[in-house]
């Protein structure tokens, strides 16, 4: 998923953008750092790189050896212990759980992907019931952690965790740390369109980023300054499914098993790429008027709907350019 874009503007004599993109985590990232030095650039975008690795590998579903997965294997059997980063990053998860009263949960992972494949073999939706058994697992509540030993435990059998709504953003606000640490003053870490920036680009000017179209009619349809802040797009213009005529997004409801109808994008702004990343997709479960409600009420975060007739709806301290 790519819907936002960096622009670049007209860079100084002294400094360049340097811009790096590759395959991580299963989805596209693209590590950009503004320098003096080419060489000094790649050093800094190696050192990124790495660190998103080491977290894909703690974080990862498709290693048995993951700390994840050690967690997803013994549910119901024992509490098994993580490193702290792991603990406190599911600790913040159940936190956004409470947050969103479920419409964000990690334990999404226990959810039954025959149901809902979206693609063109998808005719009909599943029956209420199926859905509803199918989605039985998916509870934050059953996930009970024990901070003074590091461990968490599943409380049912076949319930598994998954971080596919929070790691990306986590791991580019990680990776955007590192550089940071290496004198990096100004860059983008682009995690397959859950982006954070800091600093300015070449020539002082704000980093400036693109709100995709979700029709695609036109290649953007606002623009935001947001150096030293992140943005995260939760949008059903690239996976969906259409059934009598109507479309439904690949988000599922985790309270019902359905696809969620009626929002085509969900864009949220706030200075951690992490919150951004787990805050979009539970603004397109809870819909319009509950989603900006709940935005409305936190401090520092911003968000941007673009419904199903393509009314643009915007929390109260948004600032757009058209």
């Amino acid at each position: 998923m790519h819907p936002v874009t960096a622009n670049n503007m007209v860079a100084t004599a002294q400094q360049k953008s340097y811009k790096r993109g590759l395959r991580l985590m299963g989805n596209h990232f693209e590590i950009t750092v503004v320098a003096d030095d080419e060489a000094y650039a790649d050093d800094c975008i190696d050192k990124a790189i790495a660190e998103i690795r080491r977290i894909e590998a703690l974080l990862t579903t498709f290693k048995d050896a993951s700390q994840t997965n050690q967690v997803n294997s013994n549910a119901r059997v024992k509490p098994v212990k993580v490193d702290a980063e792991v603990f406190n990053l599911i600790e913040r998860s159940v936190n956004i759980s409470h947050l969103t009263q479920g419409a964000f949960d990690i334990t999404y992972g226990s959810i039954d992907k025959s149901l809902w494949n979206f693609d063109q073999n998808m005719k009909q939706l599943p029956d209420p019931e199926v859905a509803k058994e199918a989605v039985r697992l998916i509870n934050y509540r059953n996930i009970e952690l024990d901070k003074e030993n590091s461990t968490v435990y599943l409380k049912e059998k076949g319930m598994r965790i998954g971080f596919g709504g929070i790691g990306k953003g986590y791991a580019a606000d990680k990776a955007k740390q590192i550089l940071q640490q290496a004198g990096v003053a100004s860059g983008i870490v682009n995690a397959a369109g859950d982006l954070v920036t800091w600093g300015m680009q070449p020539g002082g000017k704000p980093w400036t980023i693109a709100i995709a179209d979700p029709n695609r009619k036109v290649p953007y349809f606002s623009k935001l300054n947001i150096s030293n802040m992140a943005i995260a797009t939760s949008g059903n213009y690239e996976k969906y499914v259409v059934i009598d005529g109507k479309k439904y997004s690949h988000t599922i409801d985790p309270h019902t098993g359905m696809p969620v109808t009626g929002i085509k994008s969900v864009s949220v702004i706030c200075p951690s790429a992490e919150l951004a990343d787990a805050l979009a997709t539970p603004v397109t479960v809870m819909g319009v008027r509950v989603g900006l409600d709940l935005i409305n009420q936190l401090k520092g975060i911003a968000c941007l709907i673009v419904d199903d007739n393509d009314q643009l709806h915007t929390s109260t301290n948004i600032n757009l350019h058209q």
